[in-house]
């Protein structure tokens, strides 16, 4: 036997040395006989092509003898043989056509990978390019896409959010070139991966079942190749072994799991306790399989048999479900969710069809080693378990958000995500009959707080559906705090739940529970605005006393509280109710951040304001979901319509007096119309501001049709709830409005003028007309009386000329002037070289005494706050002091 092992050695021995040989140079003249030898059996570079093929048989013909050797001599050498064998045999390997474009597009992946790496996207970019054009030539042949195209897809969309999340936290940025190509395989990608969701979908959620699966229909569709021609590869064994292991999962029920260590676990009811001990301490730690720890906790939530170990198995299994990796995905999978939320209905039921277990957030101490029953080992009637089901909630309900709002709102997803909203709201309402049979305050008034958020801000419709579609579901739970099943689906049910909703969280005590009696009164203020009560809605806000503290509040609070002041302005102009429309929305416009303070965009970062990374993370969070956005195109429109019916009368009011001309309405609409009148050349209106500006010119000049006809022809409108009343009511007050206008601006140039003609020329009915000037009259806006003998507007003509106001101007300049120079030499002089008593008795203005005693006599013009010297003027020949 040992010479056996010596004959071995020997010959590797001697092939270990022919193999240096080969490595040294052919033309060393000093090498022995062994050597020639050697190197006469191999390929030498200077011989002839003749010699080469024959020393290459004569080297095929030594392996062969060496491998019978050595299959004779140890089975140790079988390795090394058969991998020169392989070598060999590879290099006279024929590729089909197919397999060297599937080595192509590996290869273009590799290379890939490769620039990826390195940060290179240009590189990234070129080779793409090359990939696609290869895929494009695999249809052409109708071949199917090959998984390594779905991997790197899937690889270049996360590295490419990687690479943006990090470039905006560098301090060096990215070269430009560099950065250029970033964005340009951003687009790239995103179009790549919209063609191929559903594969790209497969593979993240498991990429090697994807590639397994793949690997095996492709295998399916090749015969299969000669023993002698097959190379097995480490990799073809493992997935053999998954494969088998994945067949054998499916037909055989006797499949057991795999721990630490290799050894199988056996779940049961007894070692429930301490398997779930396991993973608890696993929880959190660097190592951890999240998913092999929900795989475990659901195998023991199918062994647990009393309701102790039920209830505790869901709180590990839904505490675990929320473990996902938070870096790698900005919101919890959908399919862990759904799982989620059917584990929280399952707890629910659980606890509520067995009563003498409760979940608490401080519970005295106890084994959890043991199973708890009632009345038994010092357990109270009830035992409490320690955990959080409202935190479960709130979890749910934060992370449905949260997938909206990374959801892109104009795809199908979106509306696919929306339709899980029903049985979200299903689970809250079973929460709050099983929180209002426990009686327990604090987690009851959170959930019916999420409740109210859900319904508030939808359309009667809405709310109506999703509640026939709780109460097809859940036809047994029954709530004293709301209506009845059947009053929830009549006509006035969504209001009367709003209501309901609110009235309890107006009556939850304590400091604590300021914040949700807040958001409660916001709330149903904002339904009464939805709904066109504005008298109720504006009625609320003011008895609330918000405004003088919402600064205070938090950041989601101040964003409804902007909601809320919006939606009344809108639900005043549905009325009709111009100015007190524009009084709400003006705070909001004149800050020109209308987005940010709704809450449906971010701030842009510009030269002035800069915002860090925390903070543009922390204002992407606030956003609101796009199914509860406020128009802010018909937003903008409403407030331009409003400022144009207040300002334009108001202009022409001022005329050309300098200090009334100081009274803006509104300054983003001054801005807007003075943008307009600069501009040479104006063409048809295509944009909402282009109309409202074009209207408002032709309301200055007196045009009330072309300005009704501009403002009817904005097709936002189409948006608003009752959108023909809306056009009526406009036209209505721009006829209204116009004659105001037209009265400002010509009366001057009138001494009587008849109702009965202004009513035919603004086609408004007598009675209206005198109305308004009626109106105007009383609170002094037109000097004129009423002649209802005669039915004409007699003008007073009050009005003063170009002359006077420059008089007046110079007289208010002149005594500006000498008030200054009068202090000026108070200063010098001091008191003692002034008269006693007599720049005090001045500076005290009562009057008395000083030598500008009597300067401030007379009246005070119109009324209008003209300032001193305006009665010397109005007391001229043939016109009376006002």
């Amino acid at each position: 036997m040992s010479s056996r092992f010596f004959r071995a050695a020997s010959d590797s021995e001697s092939e270990s040395e022919s193999e240096e040989e080969l490595m040294s140079d052919s033309g060393d003249e000093s090498q022995d006989a062994g050597a020639r030898k050697g190197k006469a059996a191999q390929s030498d570079s200077d011989e002839s092509d003749e010699d080469e093929d024959e020393n290459e048989d004569d080297d095929e013909a030594d392996d062969n003898k060496a491998a019978g050797v050595a299959n004779k001599a140890s089975r140790f050498l079988k390795g090394a043989d058969s991998e020169s064998d392989s070598e060999d045999e590879v290099r006279k390997v024929i590729k089909s056509a197919k397999d060297k474009r599937a080595d192509e597009i590996e290869g273009m992946t590799k290379k890939i990978d490769e620039a990826q790496r390195i940060n290179d996207w240009i590189a990234t970019s070129k080779e793409y390019e090359s990939l696609l054009r290869a895929v494009d030539r695999l249809r052409n042949v109708n071949e199917s896409i090959p998984p390594a195209f779905i991997r790197c897809i899937a690889g270049l969309e996360k590295a490419i959010v990687d690479a943006v999340a990090k470039e905006k936290t560098a301090t060096k940025k990215m070269k430009a070139p560099n950065a250029k190509a970033m964005n340009g395989m951003k687009q790239k990608v995103k179009k790549a991966v919209v063609e191929h969701s559903d594969a790209v979908q497969k593979y993240n959620e498991d990429p090697e079942a994807f590639l397994t699966e793949a690997a095996a229909a492709s295998a399916a569709s090749i015969p299969a190749p000669a023993p002698k021609k097959k190379k097995v590869t480490l990799e073809d064994v493992e997935n053999a072994a998954k494969a088998a292991a994945a067949g054998e999962g499916e037909g055989d029920d006797d499949f057991q799991t795999v721990g630490r260590g290799g050894r199988a676990m056996n779940f049961t009811s007894e070692g429930l306790f301490k398997h779930l001990a396991a993973v608890m301490e696993m929880r959190g730690r660097k190592s951890t399989d999240r998913s092999e720890q929900v795989l475990i906790l659901t195998k023991l939530l199918g062994v647990a048999e009393s309701t102790y170990q039920k209830v505790r198995v869901l709180l590990a299994l839904i505490a675990a479900r929320f473990d996902y990796n938070a870096s790698a995905s900005s919101y919890m999978p959908i399919e862990a969710w759904k799982a989620a939320r059917s584990e929280v209905d399952m707890l629910l039921e659980t606890l509520a069809d067995d009563q003498m277990y409760t979940v608490s957030e401080e519970t005295p101490d106890y084994d959890d080693q043991v199973d708890r029953l009632p009345n038994q080992d010092g357990e109270g009637p009830v035992v409490a378990v320690r955990g959080s089901v409202i935190s479960f909630l709130d979890r749910l309900d934060d992370e449905f958000t949260r997938s909206l709002q990374n959801i892109d709102s104009h795809t199908t997803d979106y509306i696919d995500r929306l339709m899980d909203e029903k049985t979200l709201y299903q689970t809250i309402v079973r929460a709050q009959v099983y929180f209002e049979s426990l009686k327990q305050t604090d987690s009851l008034s959170r959930v019916v707080m999420r409740r109210l958020e859900h319904v508030y801000a939808k359309q009667d419709v809405i709310v109506t559906a999703l509640e026939t579609k709780r109460i097809e579901a859940q036809p047994a739970l029954i709530s004293r705090l709301v209506p009845s099943n059947d009053e929830l689906v009549q006509s006035k049910g969504p209001t009367a739940l709003v209501r309901a909703l609110a009235i309890h969280l107006y009556k939850v005590p304590g400091l604590a529970a300021e914040r949700l009696r807040t958001r409660a009164m916001l709330c149903h203020t904002y339904h009464h605005a939805l709904h066109r009560d504005y008298h109720i809605a504006r009625d609320m806000f003011l008895m609330s006393h918000l405004q003088d503290n919402i600064s205070l509040a938090d950041a989601a609070t101040q964003i409804l509280y902007n909601r809320v002041v919006v939606q009344i302005g809108m639900c005043a102009f549905r009325l009709g109710l111009v100015r007190e429309s524009q009084s709400a929305l003006q705070e909001i416009f004149a800050s020109g951040r209308v987005k940010e303070l709704l809450a449906q965009g971010v701030q842009r970062s510009n030269q002035y304001t800069t915002l860090t990374p925390e903070q543009e993370k922390l204002d992407r969070q606030r956003q609101l979901p796009f199914h509860l956005h406020i128009n802010l195109e018909l937003l903008e429109c409403i407030y331009l319509t409003s400022s144009m019916l207040l300002e334009v009368p108001n202009m022409a009011f001022a005329g050309s007096d300098p200090e009334l001309r100081k009274r803006v309405i509104s300054r983003p609409f001054r801005r807007m119309l003075d943008y307009t009148d600069r501009q040479v050349f104006s063409g048809p209106p295509e944009s909402t501001r282009d109309h409202i500006m074009q209207a408002s010119k032709a309301l200055q000049n007196g045009d009330w049709q072309g300005s009704t006809k501009l403002i009817s022809e904005i097709k936002i409108w189409n948006l608003l709830p009752g959108a023909d009343e809306v056009k009526t009511m406009l036209a209505r007050r721009i006829q209204e409005e116009g004659l105001r206008t037209y009265l400002f601006s010509y009366a001057s140039y009138y001494k009587t003028v008849s109702l009965s003609h202004l009513a035919s020329t603004f086609e408004l009915p007598a009675r209206s007309v005198r109305g308004i000037v009626s109106k105007m009259i009383w609170t002094e806006e037109l000097a004129a009386s009423l002649d209802p003998i005669n039915g004409v507007l007699v003008l007073h003509r009050l009005e003063l000329s170009k002359v006077q106001q420059l008089a007046q101007t110079l007289a208010e300049r002149s005594e500006t002037m000498l008030l200054q120079n009068e202090r000026l030499l108070d200063s010098k002089l001091g008191d003692k070289d002034r008269p006693g008593g007599e720049r005090g008795d001045r500076e005290r203005g009562d009057g008395s005494g000083g030598r500008r005693e009597g300067r401030r006599g007379g009246g005070g013009g119109r009324g209008r706050g003209r300032g001193r010297g305006r009665a010397n003027f109005n007391a001229l020949p043939g016109q009376a002091v006002v």
